[in-house]
């Protein structure tokens, strides 16, 4: 696929050229869901923050990289910018896989909001980035993490021992210290897999969980309100970024930090509407007990451990990042609840 690169678009738009200057985004993504939607918020917002001086193309589905490949393909110019999910990358995105660890941090919008803040305001992170030549821009979440079951139900962790389970990232590994036999496989495979038997579970965010329909295929849903899978952001190409004029980059990053409302709004919705749906189809709904849920915050602080010794070995200050992003959690966890979520009430 032949592309204008940023030197030349740069070029033009620094000589006065009257079109709009056209940047590539690799999205490894379908065009559908939230966080589909806040992308394109986050091109529509940028372009009108521009005044249309500038304009996103993305590229959905893998077009311009493969999400194993996002990395080298924003940092080497295959895309101007594009989508990052950190789980892929686990050195070279060390510092945003914070947001994978399983803290208590279930709330997709809080879990956002210290996420950027953290992601754009700590010059340790940007240099981690900008010696890769990439730059922060705003970041996503998968949500909370809970666990759907055929056949069996989680009411506490000594439930989870013998089971069958799908796992995600740390949340997984958790699951296999309480005895669980962990199955790897796409979440997309799991319908069938529930329905065959060849897992008793599977762990997931509530609008894919109704999304994929699994609702039709299991019993209970647990939720853990335990974490949620949140390194998944944009990132910029720092060579094209740095050749951008400084309004546009304003644009960018105002638009980049944004999204954590737009997708929050976006995603707590359909996250509400799924539980009612999985209600309606039959399903239990079950609240992990907290003392069972300390059971399981205590046990994950291995894989935490595990998180510091890489961030150490990038030589950033895991200790330093862990207190300052638990305060942002805390910072935002308390405007919530005192001021509610920004598109409440006509906020926002």
């Amino acid at each position: 696929m032949k592309r204008i690169l940023l030197g030349a678009t740069a070029a033009l738009a620094l000589a006065g050229a009257a079109s709009a200057q056209s940047l590539f985004v690799g999205e490894a993504g379908p065009n559908r869901g939230a966080r589909a939607e806040a992308l394109q918020w986050f091109a529509d917002q940028a372009e009108e923050l521009t005044d249309g001086d500038l304009s996103l193309d993305i590229q959905w589905g893998g077009a311009l990289f493969k999400a194993n490949a996002a990395v080298s393909g924003i940092r080497d110019g295959i895309a101007d910018m594009g989508t990052i999910i950190a789980v892929y990358f686990p050195q070279e995105m060390v510092a945003y896989n914070i947001a994978d660890l399983p803290l208590q941090n279930p709330d997709a919008w809080v879990g956002m909001k210290a996420t950027d803040e953290l992601m754009r305001n700590s010059d340790a992170i940007a240099q981690n980035l900008a010696d890769q030549n990439l730059v922060y821009l705003g970041t996503f979440t998968t949500s909370a993490v809970h666990v759907g079951c055929k056949g069996a139900t989680i009411r506490s962790v000594d439930d989870i021992s013998g089971l069958k389970v799908r796992g995600v990232g740390a949340y997984g590994d958790t699951f296999r210290e309480f005895g669980a036999n962990m199955v790897p496989m796409s979440i997309y495979d799991a319908y069938q897999a529930l329905d065959t038997g060849l897992i008793d579970c599977s762990q997931g965010y509530s609008y894919a969980t109704a999304a994929l329909k699994q609702q039709e295929v299991i019993d209970s849903y647990t939720l853990m309100n335990w974490g949620q899978v949140g390194a998944l952001g944009i990132f910029a190409n720092k060579d094209v970024f740095d050749g951008l004029e400084p309004e546009v980059q304003e644009a960018l990053l105002t638009a980049g930090e944004g999204m954590a409302d737009e997708l929050g709004r976006l995603i707590t919705a359909d996250n509400e509407a799924a539980i009612e749906t999985m209600r309606e189809a039959g399903v239990e709904i079950i609240e992990l007990p907290d003392e069972e849920r300390q059971k399981l915050v205590e046990t994950s602080t291995q894989f935490i451990d595990e998180w510091k010794d890489r961030a150490g070995q990038a030589g950033l200050d895991a200790d330093a990042l862990l207190e300052e992003y638990r305060g942002l959690i805390d910072k935002y966890t308390q405007i919530r609840d005192e001021e509610g979520y920004p598109w409440e009430d006509g906020q926002g």
